[in-house]
């Protein structure tokens, strides 16, 4: 399957639930984030790029609109290239540049203990939400995306990944109704956490 075959596949979930969806959005989308991740690997040695299409896939499964699948295409372009947010909105526009510029800070969150971790996380992740819901969505399709790809960082990574998974992703998930998104990531958390047990 050719990168191409990739988009279209993308393209192809959007309009089974919208339509009239913007494909040529969608596409120069891609093919930005193609341009600005070129030569990016992931640890697992695959191009960076797949990974944000699987964000973008996983925020289709949950049928949002198109400038949230977009903004999963262009997601880590701020914080892991040489991307401007200015750059962004010119492009894209302003909604989009605001939804990445979301899901990049709240991506930067970062506390010491755990306890303080969990409270501070969702104390920034309501915030952001009374904003704009789409940007916990977008985290979360990028928080299932990598449990799925977990195996390629080191253990320690992997330990504490998982537990923050189980203690603020999951629990927010199921705050927000989605139970397949729960599910996968207790399932998938616990796998790293209890080996034995799973």
């Amino acid at each position: 399957m050719g990168k191409d075959g990739k988009i279209n596949d993308l393209v192809e979930k959007v309009q089974a639930y919208y339509p009239a969806a913007d494909v040529d959005l969608l596409r120069k989308a891609y093919e930005f984030s193609a341009k600005v991740h070129q030569g990016q690997k992931r640890l697992s040695g695959e191009p960076y790029l797949i990974h944000p299409l699987a964000v973008a896939s996983i925020i289709a499964d949950l049928k949002l609109d198109v400038p949230s699948v977009v903004s999963g295409l262009l997601h880590d372009t701020v914080e892991d290239t040489l991307t401007t947010l200015d750059e962004l909105k010119g492009l894209f526009g302003h909604e989009i540049g605001a939804l990445v510029d979301g899901v990049t800070k709240l991506g930067r969150a970062n506390f010491s203990s755990r306890e303080e971790k969990q409270a501070e996380n969702f104390r920034k992740m309501l915030l952001a939400m009374g904003k704009d819901v789409r940007v916990i969505l977008i985290k979360l399709a990028d928080r299932v995306h990598n449990m799925r790809t977990l195996d390629h960082m080191p253990p320690e990574k992997q330990i504490l990944t998982a537990q923050e998974t189980l203690d603020i992703y999951a629990p927010l998930s199921h705050r927000l109704g989605i139970a397949w998104i729960k599910s996968e990531l207790e399932d998938l958390s616990f796998r790293w956490l209890e080996p034995d047990g799973f």
